[in-house]
């Protein structure tokens, strides 16, 4: 799967590694959450720019889990919007583990 912007002056494509990249990359940006073993669960689906994304996350032991969860959604669906030009339908977050 990836992603092709295409304009009068050509075409741009942005693969599904480079994607991948950015959910985790702004997942990671939030204090206290990681992406869980990234090959393990994380979905990203594109269709007529429109985004759904599904991860699974590690969150450090001590914080608030839906508070970590939820700005995890927003930084995701920011991040797809401004670098991709996605419209992004949901991001849906399972916390899965505690990190020490």
């Amino acid at each position: 799967m990836s992603l092709v912007v295409s304009e009068d002056g050509g075409a741009v494509t942005i693969t599904e590694s480079a994607l991948t990249q950015i959910v985790v990359q702004a997942a990671e940006a939030v204090d206290g959450a990681r992406v869980r073993r990234q090959r393990r669960h994380l979905e990203i689906t594109v269709a007529d720019g429109h985004a759904s994304v599904e991860l699974e996350l590690a969150v450090a032991y001590g914080r608030v889990l839906p508070d970590v969860a939820r700005d995890v959604q927003h930084r995701v669906a920011d991040a797809l919007t401004r670098m991709c030009g996605l419209e992004v339908d949901r991001v849906d977050v399972a916390v899965e583990e505690l990190d020490r």
